[in-house]
């Protein structure tokens, strides 16, 4: 707890003393203020941090008593360690033995079990808020009077913060007599607190020995509640999570010692090795696989690059071998279709009508083969369907020299896409640790979806501390107060950082500030709410971000 409140400080320190300073700026001495600030930043500070501790066990045991019968077993039996584990186990057993196999008896005691825990600490929250929430409303009360009454506004305040004391020992009281068994065991003895000495409270002006000495009684007083609370919390606090996973640590150290076992059996050690090999061979692996799906794919898509821009010139020869193929048959079918006809073809004739001229020469010639071949035309027209053939060959082959190209440096790319998807499994990995803090002060959906949520709270209270507040009910309308003041710290604290990286929180803080004067009327304070979760960044969606 000692180390919590050390990493918690700062953040808590930083929106009590602005809360402090916007309450009480006016009428005081500079010395008294600063004075003032000191005492009531660390008394709310630590108050704050109680809050946030019984808190965080609260929600612990809140989850435990949603769950089902079978999940209560398992915790009261799996999850509180080795000497829970046995001798639920062993009460289990001479149950079954006794009356047959059933769980409703454990889950009976563990529903009790955690109800107990429950209880005590909303108990112990609620008299806390109540607490803090009458502190915030003396300093209103106090900084509006100090205007008019600079001189007995400070000691007027000590008493009546120390008088907040025994009313909080009070309500302590009340709770020890209730839970008498589950409390701290004589531990602390009541009176709990120090009691500030009879002096003249509305005689002269108090002394600075006085001043000092009510302000030593708080300090003192302070730190009794905080042993107290620590105290009260760790026996009823949630199990630490070694207790929690004791058992598959336990299974994981069992199965960490089988392998390290046989590792020794294989290893040089005992004259073996395996090990050895074993390691040459994935090094060896490793290696095939790098260059088999990473050096050489790119090391091919590169050469295949290049090459075609190497080959450019040399592709565009190909094209003139062809179009000089194309140039010798158009001349052939031309010189063949003059002789044929005996007529002056234009230079420009369309290969298709000459060669059809061809066609119908050659069939005619075929009638009669021997005597044309010698004599007629026959020859001609078989040389210019050869020249034809070798056409056609020739732009099929560079079509198909095209595509293979083309292939080649689609295989290099098949080749490397096993190093891809694994280079992308990798970064997926690294994203999700990296955001994988789901607390609000976080990044990531669910660190903003916790500062929403967080609104919520303290939207919620806001309407709850009305409701009581016109129903009379006075204490639980400063209960409701209290856990307000305590949701917009950490609301303080979760936005801070993402605020001031969006340039919203100049405006954010003085909203999060006026959520917690007491006298703002809680029509205003709803507004606020509904302008924060709508206009700030950092509290938006993500869906709505873009």
């Amino acid at each position: 707890m000692g180390k919590q409140k050390e990493l918690e400080k700062p953040a808590y320190r930083n929106w009590l003393m602005e809360t402090a300073n916007s309450l009480t700026v006016t009428g005081w001495e500079p010395a008294e203020a600063s004075r003032l600030y000191d005492v009531l930043g660390d008394l709310l500070e630590h108050c704050f941090l109680n809050l946030h501790s019984i808190w965080k066990n609260l929600q612990f045991w809140q989850s435990r008593a949603e769950g089902t019968n079978a999940q209560k077993v398992y915790f009261m039996i799996c999850e509180r360690g080795p000497r829970a584990f046995f001798s639920g186990t062993a009460q289990l057993m001479r149950q079954n033995f006794r009356d047959g196999f059933s769980l409703q008896h454990v889950a009976r005691e563990a529903s009790l079990y955690i109800a107990d825990r429950i209880t005590i600490l909303s108990n112990l929250r609620c008299h806390l808020a109540v607490f803090v929430a009458q502190v915030f409303m003396e300093i209103d009360k106090i900084g509006a009077e100090a205007v008019n009454d600079q001189q007995n506004s400070l000691p007027s305040l000590l008493v009546t913060l120390n008088g907040l004391f025994l009313d909080l020992e009070a309500s302590i009281c009340q709770l020890h007599a209730a839970h008498q068994m589950d409390l701290v065991d004589g531990s602390f003895s009541f009176p709990l607190f120090e009691k500030l000495p009879d002096v003249n409270k509305e005689g002269s002006q108090w002394t600075s020995c006085e001043i000092g000495d009510a302000i030593n009684l708080l300090y003192q007083n302070l730190h009794k509640l905080d042993s107290f609370i620590y105290i009260l919390v760790s026996k009823h606090r949630k199990p630490r999570k070694l207790t929690q996973h004791w058992l598959r640590y336990t299974c994981g150290a069992v199965g960490l010692s089988v392998c390290s076992v046989w590792l020794i059996q294989h290893s040089s050690l005992m004259g073996s090795n395996d090990i050895e090999n074993w390691f040459n061979e994935a090094h060896n692996s490793a290696v095939s696989f790098f260059k088999d799906h990473v050096e050489q794919p790119l090391i091919s898509i590169r050469d295949e690059l290049f090459d075609t821009f190497r080959k450019r010139h040399k592709g565009v020869m190909e094209v003139q071998e062809v179009q000089l193929t194309v140039n010798s048959l158009h001349r052939m079918l031309l010189a063949f279709s003059e002789h044929t006809k005996g007529q002056k073809f234009p230079d420009d004739a369309s290969d298709q009508e000459m060669l059809a001229i061809v066609m119908a020469r050659y069939e005619k010639e075929l009638m009669h083969p021997i005597q044309n071949l010698l004599s007629g035309e026959l020859a001609r027209a078989l040389l210019i369907q050869v020249q034809k053939l070798k056409l056609d060959i020739e732009t099929a082959m560079l079509e198909l020299d095209q595509i293979l190209k083309a292939n080649e440096i689609n295989f290099a790319v098949l080749a490397a896409l096993p190093a891809f998807f694994l280079s992308l499994l990798l970064l997926m990995l690294l994203r999700a640790w990296y955001k994988q803090d789901t607390r609000a002060e976080g990044k990531g959906r669910a660190a903003r979806l916790q500062r929403r949520l967080l609104v919520v709270e303290v939207e919620k209270a806001i309407m709850q501390y009305q409701s009581f507040v016109d129903q009379g009910r006075v204490k639980d309308a400063e209960c409701r107060f209290g856990l307000l003041l305590y949701s917009l710290g950490r609301l303080y604290h979760a936005s801070e950082k993402h605020a001031k990286a969006t340039g919203e929180w100049l405006y954010l803080r003085q909203d999060i500030l006026d959520l917690g004067k007491p006298g703002l009327p809680t029509r205003d304070k709803l507004r606020i709410t509904w302008r924060m979760e709508r206009v700030y960044d950092c509290l938006l969606p993500t869906l709505k971000r873009s």
